[in-house]
Parts: structure tokens; sequence; C-alpha cells
């Protein structure tokens, strides 16, 4: 099990008031964060203070990410990547743009995303959930699973893990955790949806616990 940073360039491209989120007078985070819990319209394309204001396909955005993983893991014409919380499925679009002839899969929670996700990979997607993915064991030569499985109680995580170690035969995971108490209070003050506060000795605990043996990195906010 490897640290790998595919993810910070993505993550530090975006610009973070903290306070402000927490004090906003028409979307504190308690109700911010209860709007993004539904998965729905306000998560991915409602006002900005919930949380995305907008998740629309940028050009090359992702395109970096999956030709990084796509390096790493010896990605080639055939082989098949799962990607657990897929939203959209920007970043699956942009693994065929990078790979021609690659097969992508994504399941996801979100009836909303799934039903604007990219026309060239949505019928790949499809209504699930982490904690029981309908796949044969290592029936993927790469599963990944991008800030996603940060936002399940310690229940769901158990199993998520476990799923996702059973049905890849590579793997990656990023999730949210802190390093000091700065970024543990940054941390409670921007998410809206995180469950799992771990730091990363403790994401350690949790994957060797549940026997994952893929690769993880993790985002802070600093």
């Amino acid at each position: 099990m490897s640290y790998i940073d595919f993810m910070s360039a993505v993550h530090k491209s975006t610009k973070r008031d903290y306070l402000a989120r927490v004090n906003d007078a028409e979307f504190p985070k308690p109700k911010a964060a209860e709007l993004a819990k539904k998965w729905d319209y306000d998560y991915w394309d409602g006002d900005r203070r919930i949380c995305y204001g907008g998740y629309r396909y940028m050009e090359g955005r992702w395109e970096k990410v999956a030709r990084a993983m796509a390096e790493h893991y010896g990605l080639k014409p055939g082989s098949k990547v799962l990607d657990v919380g897929c939203g959209k499925g920007y970043l699956l679009y942009d693994f065929t743009k990078v790979v021609p002839g690659i097969e992508v899969y994504g399941i996801d929670v979100s009836d909303y995303a799934l039903a604007n996700a990219k026309e060239e990979v949505k019928d790949r997607l499809q209504h699930g959930n982490a904690t029981a993915l309908p796949f044969a064991d290592k029936s993927f030569d790469l599963v990944i699973s991008l800030t996603t499985l940060h936002n399940l109680h310690s229940y769901d995580l158990d199993k998520a893990l476990r799923e996702v170690e059973r049905v890849g035969k590579e793997k990656y995971i990023c999730v949210e955790s802190y390093r000091n108490e700065q970024e543990k209070a940054n941390l409670l003050y921007w998410q809206v949806t995180c469950e799992a506060f771990c730091t990363p000795q403790e994401w350690d605990w949790w994957f060797k616990m549940t026997g994952y043996t893929g690769d993880h990195s993790f985002i802070y906010f600093e």
C-alpha cells in the first residue's frame, strides 16, 4: 500500500473562504449540509454556498489525473476501470480520451448526477452504494474512489473498503484528512457531507483493519 498523490493539483485550484461557509446568513453550515446530503440539484448545481455551485465538465481538468493514473497502473485498451462515487462521470470520460478502448464503469448514490452525466459514458454508470458493489471478485483492473468514502459512517466505511478491495486488482482511494488543529478546523468549517473525520494515522488503521491493500492519498484543507 503506497501513498500516491494524483489529486492535489485539482484540489488546490479552488479558493476557499472557510469562515464564510459557517457564517453565511442564508445558507449557514447546518442548512448547507442538510441540502448537500440529499445528493440532488443543490449539491451539484445549486448555490456555491451549498457545495459545487455548478459541476460542469471542464476540458483538461480531469484529463491530467486520468493520464497520471493510466501511466502509473499501466492501463491499456481493454482494461476495466470502476469509479466508486463517479458523480457525473467526468473522470471516466477523460480516461476514454487518454486510453482509447478502455472500459469504464461508474457507480453513485446520486440519481441527479447520473441523470446529468457526460453523455459519452452515461450508459456505463449505474445507481448503487459503495457498501455493496454489484460486481464479481477482482473484475476490474483498477478501482478508484475519489473524495467519496469519507462521506460514510463507520459501519458503512468498513463495508465499502472491503468491497473496493474485493472487486479490484489495483485500487486507489483519496479521502479528506487533517494533520493539525488548523486543518481540522478548516475541514469542519468547509465540509458539508463528511462523516469520517480521521487523521492519516486513523485512515491507515482503517486500511489495515479492513484488509485494504491499494494505494491512497489525502486531501488537506490548509
